[in-house]
């Protein structure tokens, strides 16, 4: 890993009106690091991700990347636009990051997430969630940015479309790149993050490797490790 963080966070403020969502967050990501965010829901952590790509303002602290790195985003809830083909949602992602792809090309990266490849000729408002889901990953990692920003990335998947993207995850993370991963599902979490941040109460509870969440909450399981790590913030 790099001396420098790719991503650093220092701390960062937000509220709405008089209420405050988070105080004095600080954390960063190295290059070749996959990066959980913990939470429960409406703690802040998508006003969290919003603020770090730029969407929001901080009203306090600084966000700064690495010079030369650049970041795509995956929401929670992806819905490309439905009257594209998913081949062509695919290249018109990439060509904001001045990149193309054929038809044939695609197809490839289709077939390792299980996605048909038929579908990709097709209208996006014809697909499930889950193919939705896979699209939108693709497109995110084909854009082959040093970070990937994945708010929930297995929201909506079954088992073996799960496995096959934490596959896709992995092998990112071996070209150098970087992944900063929101999501409730924990054993993911767990076997894939090489540092989590517990976020809870407008502030970082705890940031360091699962195995020292683990030890933290004196659990061997990383769900209830985090939940007595929040109640201990409390």
């Amino acid at each position: 890993m790099s001396t420098q963080p790719l991503l650093s966070v220092e701390s960062v403020a937000a509220s709405y009106g008089k209420y405050t969502v988070f105080d004095n967050v600080s954390l960063s990501i190295d290059s070749g690091e996959i990066f959980g965010l913990i939470g429960l829901n409406g703690v802040g952590k998508t006003t969290l991700i919003k603020l770090i790509m730029g969407l929001r303002d901080s009203e306090a602290g600084d966000v700064t990347f690495s010079e030369g790195s650049e970041f795509s985003y995956l929401p929670e809830r992806f819905e490309p636009p439905w009257f594209l083909t998913g081949y062509e949602f695919i290249k018109f992602s990439l060509a904001l990051y001045d990149k193309k792809i054929t038809f044939d090309e695609a197809t490839a990266e289709a077939k390792k997430v299980s996605l048909n490849p038929d579908f990709l000729k097709k209208k996006v408002q014809t697909y499930s969630k889950g193919m939705r889901q896979k699209l939108g990953l693709l497109a995110t990692v084909l854009s082959g940015s040093s970070l990937l920003i994945l708010d929930e990335p297995m929201s909506g998947l079954d088992p073996k479309a799960r496995d096959e993207i934490k596959e896709l995850i992995v092998s990112t993370k071996k070209e150098g790149r970087s992944i900063f991963m929101s999501s409730h599902i924990l054993s993911d979490m767990h076997e894939l993050c090489d540092r989590v941040a517990v976020f809870n109460g407008g502030s970082v509870v705890f940031l360091g490797a699962p195995a020292e969440l683990l030890k933290e909450g004196r659990s061997k399981s990383l769900e209830k490790a985090f939940l007595k790590v929040i109640d201990k913030a409390l």
